[in-house]
Order: structure tokens, then sequence, then C-alpha cells
């Protein structure tokens, strides 16, 4: 049977825009009103989707609807989607933070919350006290706290500044702490939004290190919202996508970052420099990425061609500027880039067309993006547009077979071999 530690049912959430409740007295009495005869609350009828591209036209709106899912004792939840897609909302709720409108949670065990930064510390109180503080707020004895006391702050590699008032903490010395209580002190469930994301290097890979061993060494439930991929990937055993406050994929990790990557999310950003008349007449129009056939594909062998097709239109200024872009594979590491001179190729404005060849059996298997620019040296960029393309490199032949669970890296070079032994 399934050991389910945490169960969401029906979860929904509902705000009124721009006031705090429902603004007015005559909503109050409306729904005292229906609420003492038995009736459903009227404005649950009139919410919408929290989608922000959009106005709309009512004055409440759905930030979580209709939320369900289980989590198992040791299991490591991720939760991922684009900013707003009520990610944090679902954790406040979790967390209790917060009350949903409809629906309930239930869970088993003691949750620990590393919302935001500083959340629950006194900043008139030392690193020490606060310690005492939350471990309390969490249910934890005094003696509690004392016995693991060390090891938070040894971890929090804050021992200098413990007994220094938290108030001039950096934000980074604060959710270091502020991790190491919720870590230390051993609740059921650990509740840990994007904060992470305010640490080191160092300390990130530290704090995701001590949530493995939370998760598969004691057996702990972690529920983990991250735009880190690769910190998502590495660390969940399964993962939730929220979208304008709906649960839009729940399944595998890799099937889950797959899916992120190729959501509008990653449609690509796009920024435009148009301090000078002649910027507004330069753009990209249109990018696809095409095999020697010039068939469009999103799919590729390891050795096969891959050619990008760029179409551009140049303004007269613009002659002197530089087209480029640049690969970045599913964790977030730049692979490589390239750009060129337009002077290079165009003497004048109007549309051009470049055709950008890959070298083959250079990229190992891997699921990739491309980020362009079109810039003039020292005025910034024209047009910038991220994350605007996506493709994979697949496994087509035994040049990866026969090496089953290895890590290729990202790239495969043919290096120069010599023989020194003669």
């Amino acid at each position: 049977m399934k050991d389910i530690i945490l169960k969401a049912e029906n979860i929904s959430k509902q705000y009124r825009l721009g006031q705090v409740g429902t603004g007015t007295l005559s909503h109050d009495l409306n729904r005292w009103w229906h609420q003492i005869r038995g009736k459903e609350d009227p404005y649950l009828k009139v919410g919408e989707v929290n989608d922000r591209s959009t106005k709309g036209t009512s004055d409440y709106v759905w930030a979580l609807q209709n939320i369900n899912f289980e989590v198992e004792r040791g299991e490591v939840l991720g939760i991922i989607g684009k900013n707003g897609a009520g990610k944090s909302t679902l954790l406040k709720i979790l967390s209790k933070v917060t009350a949903p409108t409809t629906g309930s949670i239930k869970s088993r065990g003691r949750i620990a919350s590393l919302l935001e930064v500083g959340t629950g510390f006194n900043g008139e109180m030392t690193g020490r006290e606060n310690i005492y503080l939350n471990g309390a707020i969490l249910g934890m004895t005094k003696k509690e706290i004392t016995s693991k006391l060390d090891e938070i702050i040894e971890f929090s590699g804050c021992e200098r500044y413990i007994d220094t008032p938290v108030k001039r903490y950096s934000s980074g010395m604060t959710v270091r702490l502020a991790f190491a209580v919720a870590a230390f002190l051993e609740p059921e469930i650990l509740v840990v939004d994007e904060v992470l994301a305010v640490g080191d290097a160092e300390f990130q890979k530290k704090a995701i290190g001590k949530m493995q061993d939370i998760s598969k060494g004691e057996g702990r439930t972690v529920l983990f919202v991250s735009h880190n991929m690769a910190a998502v990937k590495s660390l969940c055993t399964k993962t939730i996508m929220m979208e304008n406050g709906r649960i839009v994929f729940e399944g595998n990790t890799n099937e889950g970052i797959d899916y992120y990557l190729k959501s509008n999310e990653y449609e690509g950003y796009r920024g435009r420099y148009v301090s000078e008349p002649t910027h507004k007449k330069s753009a990209f129009i249109s990018l696809s990425l095409v095999d020697k056939e010039n068939e469009v594909r999103t799919e590729f062998g390891f050795e096969e061609e891959i050619a990008i097709i760029i179409k551009i239109k140049i303004g007269e200024e613009a002659l002197r500027g530089n087209v480029g872009f640049r690969v970045v594979d599913i964790k977030e590491r730049v692979i490589f880039s390239s750009d060129v001179k337009i002077s290079n190729f165009v003497d004048k404005e109007g549309e051009c067309e470049f055709k950008v060849l890959i070298p083959q059996k250079i990229l190992a298997p891997n699921s990739l993006k491309i980020t362009f620019i079109y810039h003039i040296p020292n005025i910034a960029f024209i047009d910038y547009l991220a994350d605007c393309l996506s493709f994979e490199i697949i496994e087509t032949g035994s040049d990866f077979a026969q090496y089953p669970g290895l890590d290729f890296g990202c790239v495969l070079l043919d290096c120069e071999w010599k023989n020194l032994s003669n």
C-alpha cells in the first residue's frame, strides 16, 4: 500500500483584485446572506482564470483551481511553472500560511516551510536566538533544539555571526540559517520555495545534498519549487507543472522538464532597443532548424547535419552590427555560441537570410534550446529572442548504446592523438 503523507483535494484559492478581503461591505453582507441560507458563495462563480496576459473583466481571480495530488513518504515532489502559475500560493496553503477558498489539505506529521528569505526571523534577535524561535514555531522543545544547535550553526556557515542580530545579515546569510533550521529540526515534510536561488553555488550544492539525505536517508518528504531545471532533475522523484493556477502535468521528472521547456515559458522572451528610429527597421523575421534536405526538424541523430536558417530585416545603421546565437542544454549549461559581422555578407539594408551549419558528430544526445541576438556593439541589442528554438540530439546508432548509463557530457570532440612511445 502507498504511504501517503500529504494529500491535496480540490484545492482552489480566489482573490479579489486591488483590495484586501472582499473590499466592500455589500460583498460581505451578500456572502453572509448566502451562507446562512446554505447557498454557495456568489463570488466563486464570477472568478476568472489567473492569466496575466489578459486584463479580464472580473474583480475576482482564481490563483489556484481544482488542485489534486498525493505525495508519498520519502518522495521529493518538484513543482515547476512560470511566474504567476500559482506555485507559491500552493505552498502557502500547504504550509497553512493561508487557507484555501475550497478544498482541503490532509497531512501526517510536522511541516517546516522555507517560503521567503527571513520568514519568521526577528531582525532584532541574534542568529542563535532565532534558531530557538524558529524551532519553537516548528513545535520543537528547547532540549531538542539544543541537541541540534551545533549542527545547524556549522551547516549554515554563519558561526562567526551567530550572536549578531539578524538585521545585519545579508540575504544569503539569512537564507543559509533559515534552511539549516528547517532541515535539521527534522520535520516530516519540508517545503522549500525558490529561496535557494539567493544562496551561492556552494550553499545550493550543500542544500540539495541535504534534501537528498532527508528524503533518501531519513525517509522524509520534500516539496521543492525552483526554476533551476538541473536542481529539479537531480533532486525530484516526481514533478508537477502548473499553469494559470492549474496542474497541467504530473508524473516523471524528466518528462515534466521536457514539457516545461516546450511550454509557453520557453516560447521566447523578445526584447528590443528602440531609442533610435533606424533600429526599429531591424529585426528577426523567421528562425528554423533544418536537415540537409532543408526539411524543418526538431530531432536529429548524432551523425546528422543540422542547420539554422536565420531570416532578418536589416536597417541602415545595423549594417555595422553582429548577428549571433548560443546553444544551451537542459541543465542550463551554455554549450557553445557563434556570431558574425553582418558587413561580412551584406552591404545594403533590407531582408537577408543566413544558413549556419552546426558541425556533425559534435553534440552528444541531449535536449537543447537556442537564443538569438542581433546587436550593434556599444549600443546594446536591437533584437533578442531567448530560448525560441528547441531541439534534441537522439541516439540512432551504436555510438552510445554500447555504454549504457554513461554520461558523455555536452560535446564529443575528435581530438588529435599522438603516440609518444616511439
